[in-house]
């Protein structure tokens, strides 16, 4: 004898009587929640603003009024031209990877990782929002250090702003990706006295004040595929001379695909 399945009970309540009905949101909106706070956390925060902002303002003031840069990196450039494209890529690397570096250490013993975990954010969207914050900090950047630069008498080559955008996007992303890679592997005080190692580090022998060109060339070869070095002459390049290098945003691309892949699998809650 043949048994009919029993038909599945009719539902407790109709279709829409609850509204908001319960799930998690689109991706996309937790997204841009998720980046909105930390751009504004990053914002209000006094010592990142000294970090991303008034050292950048300060260097670039200084270095393109005072005769402190070797004739021999200028070339037949101005000051203010030369320096200019450096010290937004050291602007990108304060915010992007010395400030998530940071921030994410301390949020970790702070335990709010640990709580965002609980939520429906999964751990790439933590990573996602993080870099998407620094893209809004990294825009606000470039703005206000072009406009300071611009009342010294900048003058970038035509059409070399639109062409800096993808090199600042992709500096971005390969220096965030770093600085949540060592923010969510380290306690919180290693990565503070880590990142402002690897910053000064960089800013005085990673490519940005110091040009590869005036390097040996087997060490101008290293700093040339640094995330730093090769941030700095795609910037100089575009910027300075209108040619858009190739090979610079290739080497910052595969530094933030491989770090954001690591950082994803590898950061901490804890």
């Amino acid at each position: 004898m043949t048994t009919l399945p029993t038909p599945p009970p009719a539902p407790r309540f109709a279709a829409g009587t609850f509204t908001p009905a319960p799930g998690r949101g689109s991706l996309g909106k937790m997204l841009r929640t998720h980046a909105k706070i930390e751009a504004s956390l990053t914002l209000r925060h006094g010592e990142q603003i000294l970090l991303t902002l008034l050292i950048p303002l300060a260097l670039l003031i200084g270095l393109s009024l005072l005769d402190i840069l070797p004739s021999s990196q200028l070339g037949s450039a101005s000051k203010v031209d030369w320096i200019t494209p450096r010290i937004l890529a050291l602007a990108v690397m304060s915010s992007a990877f010395t400030g998530q570096a940071i921030a994410l250490g301390f949020d970790r013993r702070y335990g709010v990782l640990k709580r965002l975990s609980a939520t429906a954010l999964p751990r790439w969207l933590l990573v996602a929002g993080r870099v998407t914050a620094a893209l809004v900090v990294v825009a606000l950047q470039a703005v206000i250090l072009g406009a300071v630069a611009a009342l010294l008498g900048w003058s970038p080559s035509p059409g070399g702003i639109l062409g800096a955008i993808p090199f600042l996007i992709a500096g971005t992303f390969a220096f965030g990706a770093l600085g949540l890679l060592l923010g969510g592997a380290l306690r919180a005080e290693a990565v503070l006295a880590l990142a402002n190692i690897v910053w000064f580090v960089l800013l005085l022998a990673g490519g940005i004040l110091l040009a590869p060109s005036t390097m040996p060339s087997g060490v101008a070869t290293i700093v040339e595929l640094l995330p730093s070095g090769a941030l700095a002459e795609g910037l100089r390049s575009v910027l300075l001379d209108g040619s858009f290098g190739w090979g610079p945003f290739a080497v910052l691309v595969g530094w933030g695909v491989v770090a954001g892949a690591l950082a994803s699998k590898t950061t901490k809650l804890t």
